[in-house]
C-alpha cells in the first residue's frame, strides 16, 4: 500500500452513550495493528448527558498532526442522523458519510427553542455528500441489543478504511475476551454491517450494467 492510499482522516460523531469514543479507539488500535500510525482526538462536550460527541482519527504511515480540519475528512461515521448533517462540511471532495438513520431529538427541540432538520440525509446529499444511510438501530434491536449500532456502523464503513476489515473486527472483539455472549453478538453485528455494504455494492453494479 502506498503512502497516499494509507492516509485516512476519519470523523466518528454522535451523542453521548452511543459508543463514539469506543468506535474511534477501535479504529486507532486496528490501524496500529496494521503497522500504520494513528492519532485520536476527542471532543466530548456533554457526552454523559446525551450531548454532542466527536472523535477524530488520523491514520497513515506517518501522522504528524492529530487534528482534522474542515474539508480534510475522508470518512464520516455518524451514529445519529442530524449529527451526520452537522459534520458533513468537514468532508473532503470524494469522501463518504456512513450515517445511522436513528433520530435523537434533544430537549431544546422538544421545548420549541430549536428545530430538528426535517430531512438531514437529503440535505447532506444535496450539498454533494456521498451518503450511505444505515438503519443500524433497527439491525441492533433485531440482534437483541441497541448498543450494537456502533459495531454495525463500523462494519458498514470498514471497506473504506486503509486496513483489513478483519483486523478491525478482531480489535473490536478483543474488548469482550471475558464475555463470550457479547463477543458473539458483536461479531454478528460487524458482519451485518459489512453485508449491508456488500449488498449495496452489488446493487450499484447491477444498476450500472443495466444502464440505470
Amino acid at each position: 500500500m502506498d503512502a497516499a492510499a494509507a492516509r485516512c482522516n476519519v470523523l466518528v460523531v454522535g451523542i453521548g452513550g452511543q459508543g463514539v469514543m469506543t468506535a474511534a479507539e477501535a479504529l486507532a488500535r486496528a490501524a496500529l495493528a496494521s503497522s500504520l500510525d494513528a492519532s485520536k482526538t476527542e471532543v466530548s462536550g456533554m457526552s454523559q448527558r446525551g450531548g454532542i460527541v466527536c472523535s477524530q482519527v488520523r491514520i497513515g504511515h506517518q501522522v504528524m498532526a492529530s487534528e482534522i480540519r474542515p474539508g480534510e475528512a475522508n470518512l464520516l461515521i455518524a451514529l445519529e442522523v442530524a449529527e451526520g448533517l452537522r459534520w458533513s462540511h468537514w468532508l473532503a471532495p470524494g469522501a463518504a458519510a456512513y450515517v445511522n438513520t436513528f433520530r435523537a431529538v434533544p430537549p431544546i427541540v422538544a421545548s420549541g427553542a430549536a428545530a430538528y432538520p426535517d430531512d438531514p440525509l437529503g440535505m447532506a446529499a444535496r450539498a454533494g455528500v456521498e451518503v450511505r444511510a444505515v438503519d443500524a438501530d433497527a439491525l441492533a434491536r433485531g440482534l437483541g441489543d441497541r448498543r450494537l449500532s456502533n459495531t454495525i456502523m463500523l462494519g458498514a464503513a470498514s471497506a473504506r478504511l486503509p486496513f483489513a476489515a478483519e483486523t478491525l473486527a478482531q480489535t473490536l472483539l478483543e474488548r469482550f475476551a471475558r464475555d463470550q455472549p457479547m463477543r458473539m453478538l458483536n461479531a454478528r453485528a460487524f458482519e451485518a454491517g459489512r453485508a449491508l455494504e456488500r449488498d449495496a455494492a452489488v446493487a450499484n453494479i447491477g444498476s450500472e450494467a443495466a444502464g440505470v
